[in-house]
């Protein structure tokens, strides 16, 4: 009989860990057991797995002390990775964080299957594997078969990114605002989450700005991609909050050393691990956010070559940043970790 594991997941009650717990069950992970664990102010809700509640406790400094743990997914908030996946990790079990916080860190893996599973191996130097930038997930899954194909030289990328990116909170503020504009209060509403008003409008400001006028959002997707793909590509992002409720899109330019063959491009993108070619515009097919929710692929399509440049190509993808930027890829890691170990 194969090995079950201990599971925990920090931030059980988030957008995030909520849909762990959906991935867990659909991709038939080996759960022996299930520790939810948030904040106080969480601790006593549920949360369900396999049509069994589990009561969500308290995260503290003794928890992983207490329990026996073999995976602890961290998705609440890079102050709470930084304090708490160190315990974790003493404990012997795994980390495999969410957020920001140990992404850039060079002793720590940043890991998408699909494009650098040999880097999960690099998992004992630290305990802990990073998940990526949700929008940099999406965005590598494609660039990793081309490049390997036709050797990219540099990337321009905007993306869509919708509410949910910000959380429930984003979510809720964007419905809230809705309800609002219906009822001819839109201009009463006053946002919190967001920098601006999200419905009916957009704005391409997401996280910090920095000192080199690009934000935090922004830089994340040009060092991830280059650690991720092992590879100084020039790259260049601009990231856009949309009102979209969830799933973010992507237009993207990729610039090639080499000549390509647009039909060689769409065989491989339609073969490519993690993605679906959707490309058909004589039938109006390409991806829409609402074609990726609650999918764990990224859609691909409107591939096409410049008109002015031959080794240039343009495309356009959708993914679901919950699941495949966030839950899917943390769970397709920790399976590939099994897998190695």
């Amino acid at each position: 009989m194969s090995r079950k594991y201990n599971v925990a997941i920090v931030g059980a009650s988030g957008a995030v860990g909520e849909e762990i717990l959906n991935v867990l069950e659909e991709l038939e992970f080996p759960v022996n057991d299930i520790l939810p664990l948030a904040s106080a102010r969480s601790a006593g809700q549920s949360v369900t797995f396999k049509n069994k509640d589990f009561v969500i406790k308290e995260l503290t400094e003794t928890t992983f002390e207490e329990n026996d743990i073999d995976i602890a997914f961290f998705s609440a908030g890079g102050s709470i990775s930084e304090k708490y996946a160190k315990y974790a990790v003493e404990s012997g079990a795994l980390v495999i964080d969410n957020t920001s916080h140990f992404r850039m860190d060079s002793d720590v893996p940043l890991v998408v299957p699909e494009c650098n599973p040999e880097d999960i191996d690099a998992w004992q130097e630290r305990g802990i594997i990073a998940n990526p930038n949700c929008s940099t997930i999406q965005m590598v899954q494609i660039l990793k078969p081309l490049d390997d194909a036709f050797d990219i030289k540099r990337v321009d990328v905007s993306t869509y990114q919708a509410a949910s990116g910000a959380g429930k909170e984003g979510m809720e503020e964007l419905v809230e605002e809705l309800q609002a504009f219906f009822a001819f209060k839109l201009d009463e509403y006053k946002p919190k989450v967001f920098p601006h008003k999200l419905a009916l409008n957009l704005f391409p400001h997401i996280d910090v700005f920095l000192e080199n006028d690009y934000t935090k959002e922004e830089m994340k997707m040009v060092n991830e991609t280059q650690k991720i793909l092992h590879k100084q590509m020039e790259v260049s992002a601009t990231c856009v909050r949309v009102p979209v409720l969830r799933s973010h899109s992507e237009a993207i330019t990729i610039k090639f050393n080499q000549d390509f063959d647009i039909e060689k491009v769409k065989e491989i993108l339609a073969n490519a691990p993690g993605l679906k070619l959707a490309d058909n515009v004589s039938k109006n097919l390409y991806p829409t956010p609402m074609m990726s929710t609650d999918t764990n692929d990224t859609f691909v399509g409107r591939v096409r070559r410049d008109n002015f440049d031959e080794k240039i190509l343009h495309l356009w993808c959708c993914a679901d940043q919950i699941r495949v930027g966030a839950a899917t890829n943390a769970v397709r890691i920790a399976l590939k970790w099994i897998e190695n170990n």
